[in-house]
């Protein structure tokens, strides 16, 4: 049975290009955080023409690690793999500078809305505004000079995720979908769970040789952390109904009994775990509650 193991080993040097195999370097962004590990992961793919997949920050520094990395090469594209402002931001000034065509799955603008109104989740971390020049749907291929990334529309993280594949290899840009140092977050309604476990899934009939995360170091055996990454998810979940039926009857009370010994400043991110889980729990019938779904609503097991 594949277990969850963390990897939180990584060998960097932040404004410094780390090959990860043939055409590829890695430059990690200078915005570690509890959400973020060590700081955003960008990628520069290609050996003539390149792909940026996820800019990162609105980094002056990390602007000019990408540029040097460049080394003279031109930069025809900038990829992201979703719009949340740790991947997004530095799009604007690194396309200035490049005048390289944007490409990403587009949010709706609607949904976009009512989420930055009614979301504790999306209110300070998504990009609203973000428009790529190139909508890129599930199964859309971007092509350079010597290389081609394929799209794997992967919501739950959020609704616009996407893995892309490195076509002629077997190495997958994973995004936040999938990472080696920690479990992904899935805040309601920004994230959605029963997205996110369909999107897992998508990824298991693979046979990949690496995923390269958003976040932290290289997966070297992907499906056996994607098997891992739905095992942990279906025991978190049977321990948010285990501790419903035991009595803890709101999400507010049912956060310290599944996340023992939290750091302060992650409660509020296992409040919206711990929701993403119930919501899920409602969808399949387990669960009943009144809506919204808020910390403080009685839920009752079916």
């Amino acid at each position: 049975m594949d277990s969850l193991e963390f990897k939180t080993d990584m060998a960097f040097t932040y404004g410094e290009p780390s090959p990860m195999g043939p055409g590829i370097v890695r430059l990690v962004a200078p915005n570690p955080s509890p959400l973020t590990f060590k700081g955003t992961n960008t990628y520069l793919v290609g050996s003539t023409s390149l792909a940026v997949i996820d800019p990162g920050p609105d980094s002056d520094d990390h602007r000019n690690a990408i540029l040097s990395a460049a080394g003279g090469r031109q930069i025809t594209h900038i990829i992201t793999t979703h719009a949340h402002r740790d991947h997004v931001d530095g799009v604007a000034k690194l396309q200035a500078e490049t005048g390289a065509v944007t490409a990403a799955y587009p949010r709706d603008p609607e949904a976009a809305r009512i989420a930055l109104e009614n979301s504790p989740s999306g209110r300070f971390f998504v990009d609203y505004d973000f428009s790529p020049d190139m909508a890129v749907y599930g199964g859309d291929t971007i092509t350079g000079d010597d290389w081609a990334l394929t799209a794997i529309h992967t919501p739950g993280h959020a609704p616009d995720h996407l893995c892309f594949v490195l076509e002629g290899r077997r190495v997958v840009f994973s995004g936040d979908h999938v990472m080696a140092w920690n479990t992904t977050v899935i805040a309601p309604p920004e994230g959605r769970m029963a997205d996110y476990v369909a999107s897992l899934e998508i990824l298991l009939d693979r046979s990949d040789d690496v995923f390269l995360p958003g976040h932290g170091g290289r997966l070297n055996s992907p499906q056996r952390a994607v098997r891992a990454y739905l095992l942990h998810r279906s025991w978190r979940e049977k321990s948010v109904l285990d501790a419903l039926t035991a009595g803890a009857t709101t999400i507010r009370r049912i956060v310290p009994r599944v996340y023992r010994d939290l750091a302060p400043q992650l409660i509020p991110a296992a409040t919206l775990s711990v929701q993403a889980h119930v919501e899920y729990l409602i969808e399949k019938g387990l669960v009943a509650s009144d809506q919204p779904l808020t910390p403080d609503r009685d839920l009752s097991p079916l």
